[in-house]
């Protein structure tokens, strides 16, 4: 029950994020969300957080060290991946996000910006996109070529992950149906990118001011 709890509320939690990326992204506009599209996001968060967590759970079960690693390198990754952006723009450094704030100070709120976001995005696609080159410090365009290629290689480390613990599995697991769960695993995840799709092609309160839909960008 509790587990249930905590899962509805961080999905809660990823929604009204959603919501506000996309209130801040288009804060010139009047945007109304329709309650479709609260569904959509809904059910797209709760796939994919449901079975990010539970994949290494499973795996963390059978291989302990290895899943620091796993968690270790996902959140290295994306911490400094904000920041090699900017690396390679070669934009001055940020110094409008705080008058009063020394330069060391400015660095420490940007690390900490880019920790949080390295966190969320080892269980989900972060609704608001770390952009260290832009006065904001968030992306407001909408790249589809880097979110296709984060769910990607994202279901594809989940499909590895079930794999080693298929594999290596104990006899813990003898009641379970290990075929099964992997495949209803991977259909959930699937599931949640299939919603993800839904709401940014039909859904999306902004979709008329895209420069094109997901599926042309597909």
């Amino acid at each position: 029950i509790f587990m249930v709890l905590s899962l509805l509320s961080i999905v809660y939690g990823a929604l009204r994020c959603n919501i506000l990326a996309i209130k801040i992204k288009y804060d010139d506009y009047n945007v109304r969300v329709k309650p479709a599209a609260y569904l959509c996001i809904f059910m797209w968060r709760s796939f994919e957080i449901a079975t990010r967590v539970t994949v290494l759970v499973l795996f963390g079960s059978v291989l302990q060290i290895w899943v620091f690693v796993v968690v270790l390198l996902n959140f290295l990754g994306f911490f400094f991946y904000p920041w090699i952006l900017f690396w390679l723009s070669k934009s001055p450094f940020p110094e409008n996000i705080e008058k009063e704030l020394s330069r060391l100070g400015t660095t420490i709120v940007l690390c900490l910006l880019t920790f949080l976001y390295a966190g969320i995005n080892m269980f989900c696609w972060s609704a608001a996109q770390v952009e260290l080159s832009d006065p904001d410090l968030i992306s407001k365009s909408q790249n589809w070529y880097r979110m296709t290629v984060y769910y990607i290689m994202r279901l594809m480390e989940n499909a590895f992950l079930l794999l080693m613990w298929y594999i290596y599995r104990t006899d813990f697991y003898l009641y379970v149906c290990a075929p099964l769960l992997f495949l209803q695993l991977l259909i959930g995840y699937c599931m949640g990118i299939f919603f993800m799709l839904v709401f940014y092609q039909f859904c999306h309160p902004c979709k008329k001011l895209f420069s094109s839909s997901i599926t042309e960008a597909l």
